[in-house]
């Protein structure tokens, strides 16, 4: 009786010279950026963006004919301007894009002990993209790939729409590599420390003290809370592990939530609203910190260094500054390498 076994043989990597075999990757993976400010580039990105089920959950009927009819003639012009403002001009290119490059360059050097990883970057929307770098990973000789969405509190609108595309990559692949996703990490210790001393260093490079720190996360519509992301109340204990790192007093630390897009209600307390509050209420001294955010972007640098700014000195505020994200500084590339190496134990 023939079991099929006759056809089966036994292959090493000896036998495909030109063939890699036995690499473990690790996929940064970001949110996005446009390739460039005009309206052509921005469109094309917030076409993508927009379009994804796990960002707005809007039956297509009712959202498609605003997004094509109004958003996306309007929105493009708008923030290309916020884009040009905070380009990196060096590079021409965001921020965003260079900080996760430089983040993808120094973890590769951290990990020179392990010869057999490969590090990599990608874009959940954009380039490059999640599917070409899976790939990639794959004909390089990564069998193992970590997933690494680079959003430390956990949403469906962020971690999940990562993972999707992943998977959604790996279907066009005969040989799947075996693949590990990274777990939120709001409240490990090392994040946490990260995230203190970072404010602690751009305190003393001030002049003056901070009455009140804005811990600002990003925001999502309430009915995705309501239909259980965990989002909201990660982010309130990572601002008061934060809180009790610092030893501070239970008001000198607020939490936020910014970028609201749409007529739907979003978190709340939101950030623009707040401090225009503060200051009109006699706050005169105020900080502002993103911990949601592992790199600065258009949401910290435009809308938290300049608008949140703006509207806190036009309504009575005097000193307003802001705790740039860990990005690619060597506490933040500590929590990157922490995160990674926890989670490739038993691959290496």
């Amino acid at each position: 009786m023939n079991d099929g076994s006759s056809h089966c043989i036994e292959r090493t990597p000896t036998d495909h010279p030109d063939v890699e075999f036995g690499k473990i990757g690790v996929l940064l993976i970001n949110l996005g950026t446009p390739d460039a400010t005009d309206s052509a580039s921005l469109r094309r990105y917030l076409a993508e963006f927009l379009t994804d089920r796990r960002v707005i959950e809007w039956p297509r009927w009712l959202w498609y004919p605003i997004l094509y009819g109004i958003v996306l003639n309007t929105r493009p012009k708008k923030v290309g301007k916020a884009y040009e403002a905070i380009w990196n001009k060096d590079e021409d290119e965001s921020f965003l894009r260079t900080y996760t490059r430089n983040q993808a360059l120094l973890l590769s050097k951290r990990f020179s002990d392990v010869p057999s990883l490969r590090v990599d970057w990608a874009m959940r929307y954009g380039q490059p993209s999640i599917r070409d770098k899976i790939s990639e990973l794959q004909q390089s000789g990564c069998e193992k790939i970590l997933l690494y969405p680079l959003y430390p509190q956990y949403a469906a609108a962020t971690t999940a729409t990562v993972n999707d595309e992943s998977f959604r990559a790996l279907t066009e692949l005969r040989w799947q590599p075996a693949i590990r996703t990274v777990p939120r990490y709001h409240d490990d210790p090392v994040y946490i420390e990260a995230l203190a001393r970072s404010i602690e260093s751009h305190f003393s490079t001030l002049d003056w003290e901070p009455d009140l720190l804005l811990t600002s996360y990003h925001g999502i519509p309430m009915s995705y809370f309501k239909k259980g992301d965990p989002y909201h109340c990660q982010c309130y204990k990572t601002s008061r592990l934060l809180r009790e790192r610092l030893g501070w007093a239970n008001d000198r630390i607020m939490v936020t939530f910014q970028s609201r897009f749409g007529p739907e209600e979003w978190l709340q307390p939101y950030t623009d609203k707040t401090v225009e509050a503060l200051a009109k209420n006699g706050s005169r001294k105020i900080a502002v910190v993103n911990p949601g955010f592992v790199s600065d972007c258009l949401e910290t640098l435009e809308e938290m260094g300049v608008e949140a700014k703006e509207i806190f000195l036009d309504n009575g505020g005097e000193k307003f500054t802001h705790v740039p994200c860990l990005n690619d500084s060597d506490i933040g590339m500590n929590v990157i390498e922490h995160i990674v190496r926890k989670e490739i134990s038993g691959w290496v």
